[in-house]
């Protein structure tokens, strides 16, 4: 491989944060019965996938049975036979269970050459959707009601998720991102990113619906403040302009650095926001609403260069692991161009 190939620096640092975790690996596989992926090869394989975009797991292997520069980042030599598409889709589920990836994910962040890029004190969070492997046909009423239709004519039926579900993947929501917006079934993707480099620091995956965004928030900030084992502050936008949200995080030990969600509502009242002069006078209000818009760039990527923008999984739990790839691997592309500045 070229000596200044970007991957080089990318390796190193997997191979780093998998010396950490053979502990990990040792515990997930049974010393008996036929030998099984290595996971160390089986996660190389999945950051391979979200960092160069290859939509599936058959796609995956049969390029790593030609692409030289694939199998050296997974390790296997060019003599090795590539796994079968379903033996590598049993063994990611099995990853999967222990959780691997969000040990994979603190592991790197507390690497020596990592650590003193972030920051302790100030963070932002946002959420973004993330499309279902479902179609609106599958969006059918719970109480069976259409057993005779193919669902494919839905136009002037009234549904939502109280009365109806989707027959192919149970978790997703039906969800309109803004007014005017059509309704697809999706997923939320919650991201905690630290605001010195615009690394994440955290990542969840909920159902759509119109409080999963501050629900997550909450949860993750609360556990970086008990981390850092003192007051942090938490940039987001509008979304998070909540007066129960807002004391929620004030209780946490965070310090809530929310755009003003002032503006006139439908019905033409104008609407009180939560954050006061309180808040905003300090000039790091402002500075967290300069940098909270850095974490858009790691929305923009996974859904642009990675697997983010439709996944290609069903259920809550197996879409939440590829969106943890995506964002360690946005971390991984990124952590290398600031060590070296």
């Amino acid at each position: 491989m070229p000596a200044d190939h970007p991957l080089r620096q990318v390796r190193a640092l997997v191979r780093d944060v998998l010396k950490e975790l053979s502990r990990t690996f040792g515990k997930l596989y049974s010393s008996e019965g036929r030998p099984s992926i290595p996971p160390e090869q089986l996660l190389s394989a999945l950051l391979l996938q979200a960092l160069y975009g290859i939509r599936s797991e058959r796609q995956l292997m049969e390029q790593l049975n030609y692409n030289l520069l694939y199998r050296w980042f997974v390790g296997r030599s060019p003599d090795d036979r590539v796994w079968d598409p379903t033996t590598f889709t049993k063994n990611r589920d099995r990853l999967q269970q222990g959780d691997v990836l969000q040990k994979f994910m603190i592991k790197l962040l507390n690497l020596p050459q990592v650590k003193p890029l972030l920051s302790d004190d100030h963070f932002s969070v946002d959420g973004t959707l993330i499309e279902a492997f479902a179609s609106q046909k599958s969006f059918r009423p719970k109480d069976g009601s259409d057993e005779d239709s193919d669902g494919s004519n839905f136009h002037g039926q009234k549904r939502n998720n109280e009365t109806h579900v989707s027959t192919t993947d149970p978790d997703s929501r039906l969800y309109r991102k803004a007014a005017g917006r059509e309704a697809k079934l999706c997923y939320m993707g919650q991201v905690t990113m630290e605001n010195r480099h615009g690394l994440a620091v955290a990542g969840m995956v909920t159902q759509a619906n119109g409080r999963a965004e501050r629900e997550a928030a909450e949860m993750m900030l609360e556990a970086k403040a008990k981390d850092a084992g003192h007051r942090i502050t938490a940039g987001a936008d509008k979304a998070y302009d909540s007066a129960e949200h807002v004391a929620a995080l004030r209780a946490a030990n965070v310090t809530p650095h929310v755009a003003q969600n002032d503006c006139v509502s439908k019905t033409g009242k104008h609407r009180k926001s939560a954050i006061d002069g309180r808040t905003t006078r300090h000039e790091g209000y402002g500075l967290s609403q300069t940098r909270r818009k850095m974490i858009e760039c790691i929305f923009g990527w996974g859904k642009q260069h990675g697997t983010m923008r439709k996944t290609k999984h069903r259920g809550r739990h197996r879409v939440a692991a590829d969106f943890l790839v995506n964002i360690i691997a946005y971390n991984l592309l990124r952590i290398p161009k600031l060590i070296v500045a």
